[in-house]
């Protein structure tokens, strides 16, 4: 157990108080609610088969419906996930091109074109492995869930600390069928999206999904600290997805559906200011107008990706055959801007000055999955596969002169890297109440890493390595039914994430991360009240994390570093709840407390040029990193929302609002007090009338009403730059339904 000083009892007991005080009240009003509706059954695929989330020995939280649209409504990017749910953080150094995911305070803050993450990205059953796919918008979709703890006897791609999962509507014979949105607001915000069904025959039937997002450039770019001379407007951005899914199924006994879909992207790389940070605080410095930004450099980014999958479903009778065959491209990216944030003549001090860019030439990933599913009425029921991954990613780094704007170097590089699989899992009905589940996987992971080109760049140490391994990953559980109402659950899990290995620069050399392996224990209790009125979900976990891979980013020369703790660890809880207080009442409310800490008295890490170091410092400069918690890892996550309704007419007058919360993050593995990010508090309000039986919506809505600008991340260079979050939008809205 961790050791807690009792300032700290203290605040955990009182957030503890509080979110209990806050479910009673509610609790009171839903027992007397004679006449309010049952909520509906939640289904999750968590263990790869549907099934009520309250029989699932995981914890897994599922964003369906409203309250998705709800999130999505002001144009942001997937990383409006980040605290939407218990212990999710989602940050990027990128903008909308490359989001890093944490789960239970475990991630990866690795910038590197090559990145893998603890936390895996599924999408329609295939996993997204390198971080520029992971940005892919969210719509026409039919839910997210996030599964929290290690994933890695089912799922196909490295799942230590958790697996995201989105799953897009699909195509069915019923009728001609579809949605359309409408969104307009703040600096020119912009969202369209819409899908129509068509079944095309009694066995064919085909969905077409779309998306079209805009924001104008608002920020005024200045060349001069004076702000005498204007050269443009910046972060802006413009965003087009597809999705074509066509279904086929001649019988009972087949099926076969084909998704193809693309995304281009182009607008403002990420915003960095130099000196936004005041020395010896984590305030912003005076005078800061994030309106406005000064710089010197180019700066812009370009993405398009495509991707196709072919899912085949077989009824055997007694079992399930599955194929699914996926592939994942990036045909182009590139992003450039300036890292150091400013001028020669500031704002602030800035030593020198640096612009950089950096993109894929080409990716592609294959993947292939055959799994064999039971479909027993007895107690024993399985499942088996294999699983092959294939990736090919040539990617780039260059360095630009910030006065002529020509390159100065260039080093480009090429990983190739595949693994196959094979896996198994069981399910046991001992009796009526409890019930077994065990799954086994074996992986054999390889990976080699090359350097193409190094123009005026010598290299320090070869060009290229060859990685690796296989690994064995387990997971056992057991659900005990208390009544028809509440289960129990344990859980113990293992996960394996590969070796890593991040590209050569002037100054550091090819390096790898060895592999690292997790071990989770969990625990915990999901119900059903008050006449399924309510519905709650507690978990509590411990894990411990071995030879974890840490990225040492930034730094004089902006490179990407990859080292080892020996150990890291993490244990918390985690909770949720959603009831009706009355028939025009609903509340939502979740909340998770993240104890994280790096342990390897031995490590050290080179510290930052002009900020307040608050760790020991050796006598050769590099600073112990030993006890500090991971990087981008709140202890604290609250979410609660609340939607209200009124007939009016033939229709219903409604008012939404969502509440999100999450404690101070720290940027990097040294801990300092500049580059610390302050708490911070968004929320959404959406006001509006639906009628014809919801066929029709016209709101209005807020997102990050309070306009609570944080520093949400920072570039550990040569001055004291940071990034900010996304700005107040308000907006209108329509949507409709065929």
């Amino acid at each position: 157990m961790i050791k807690m000083s009792k300032m700290h009892k203290r605040v955990v007991a009182a957030h503890g108080a509080v979110l209990a005080l806050s479910v009673l009240p509610a609790g009171s009003a839903l027992a007397q609610a004679a006449q309010a509706n049952e909520l509906q059954t939640v289904t999750v695929t968590a263990q790869r088969r549907t099934e009520n989330i309250k029989e699932v020995p995981v914890s897994v939280s599922a964003i369906k419906g409203e309250r998705l649209d709800v999130l999505v409504s002001g144009g942001d990017d997937i990383r409006l996930l980040a605290g939407k749910v218990p212990s999710l953080n989602i940050e990027s150094s990128n903008g909308r091109t490359f989001p890093r995911f944490y789960i239970r305070g475990y991630g990866n803050t690795d910038f590197s074109l090559f990145a893998s993450q603890p936390v895996s990205l599924i999408v329609d059953d295939i996993v997204q492995e390198n971080p520029i796919l992971k940005g892919f918008p969210i719509f026409d979709v039919a839910g997210v869930e996030v599964l929290r703890g290690p994933q890695g006897t089912l799922f196909g791609r490295n799942t230590p600390a958790g697996v995201v999962k989105i799953e897009s509507e699909k195509p069915n014979l019923k009728k001609v069928e579809g949605y359309y949105n409408l969104s307009y607001g703040t600096h020119g915000t912009a969202n369209v999206d819409g899908a129509v069904n068509v079944p095309l025959s009694d066995k064919w039937a085909m969905r077409v999904s779309t998306l079209r997002q805009h924001r104008d450039d608002y920020v005024d770019n200045y060349s001069d600290v004076a702000k005498t001379n204007k050269t443009g407007e910046l972060d802006g951005y413009n965003e087009h997805a597809e999705r074509v899914q066509l279904m086929y199924t001649p019988d009972s006994t087949f099926s076969a559906l084909f998704n193809v879909h693309q995304r281009q992207t182009d607008g403002s790389a990420r915003l960095f200011r130099a000196n936004l940070i005041q020395k010896g605080t984590n305030d912003f410095a005076p005078g800061t107008n994030l309106d406005s930004i000064v710089t010197n450099a180019i700066n812009t980014q370009n993405l398009q990706t495509n991707g196709s999958s072919l899912r085949l479903t077989w009824d055997l009778g007694n079992v399930k055959l599955y194929s699914i065959t996926g592939y994942e491209g990036v045909t182009d990216y590139y992003s450039r801007g300036d890292i150091d944030g400013g001028t020669p003549a500031g704002p602030g001090r800035i030593p020198f000055q640096v612009q950089t860019g950096g993109g894929l030439k080409g990716l592609s990933q294959w993947s292939q999955e055959v799994r064999l599913e039971s479909k027993n009425s007895g107690p024993l029921n399985w499942q088996t596969g294999v699983y092959y991954f294939n990736e090919d990613a040539t990617g780039y780094s260059n360095n630009y002169d910030s006065v002529t704007q020509v390159q100065t170097s260039h080093v480009e590089s090429n990983q190739k890297n595949k693994a196959a699989a094979v896996f198994g899992s069981v399910t046991y009905a001992v009796n009526d109440d409890f019930t077994l589940r065990g799954g086994l996987r074996y992986t054999d992971d390889k990976k080699n890493f090359i350097t193409l080109a190094h123009d005026n760049v010598t290299l320090i140490g070869p060009a290229g390595v060859s990685e690796s391994k296989n690994k064995v990953s387990w997971d056992a559980s057991g659900t005990y039914k208390l009544n028809n109402d509440v289960n129990v659950y344990a859980r113990v899990a293992t996960g394996f994430r590969a070796p890593s290995i991040a590209a050569a620069s002037a100054s550091v050399p090819v390096t790898v991360a060895d592999a690292e392996t997790i071990t989770s224990y969990e625990g915990g209790i999901k119900a059903d009240l008050f006449e399924r009125r309510a519905r709650v979900a507690f978990s509590i976990y411990d894990y411990d994390v071995k030879n974890q891979q840490l990225t040492v980013v930034g730094g004089n020369s902006n490179v990407t570093k990859l080292i080892n703790a020996a150990k890291s660890t993490g244990r918390g809880a985690e909770f949720e709840m959603e009831g009706i207080v009355t028939p025009s009442l609903r509340l939502t409310g979740s909340a998770s407390y993240n104890y994280t800490q790096i342990k390897d008295p031995n490590l050290t890490v080179a510290k930052c040029a002009q900020c307040t170091i608050t760790d020991p410092i050796a006598a050769n400069g590099l600073v112990s990193i030993n006890g500090n918690p991971l990087p981008q890892a709140p202890r604290w996550i609250v979410n609660a929302s609340a939607r209200y309704g009124i007939p009016v007419g033939d229709g219903e007058f409604f008012v939404f609002t969502d509440w999100s919360y999450r404690t101070k993050v720290n940027f990097f593995l040294y801990e300092s007090v500049e580059f610390t990010g302050k708490p911070l508090t968004e929320g959404g309000v959406r006001v509006g009338y639906t009628w014809a039986d919801g066929k029709y919506e016209a709101a209005v809505f807020g997102r990050n009403v309070l306009d609570q600008r944080r520093i949400t991340g920072a570039i550990d260079f040569n001055n004291l730059t940071g990034f900010t979050n996304e700005p107040r939008v308000w907006g209108v809205q329509f949507k409709g339904n065929f």
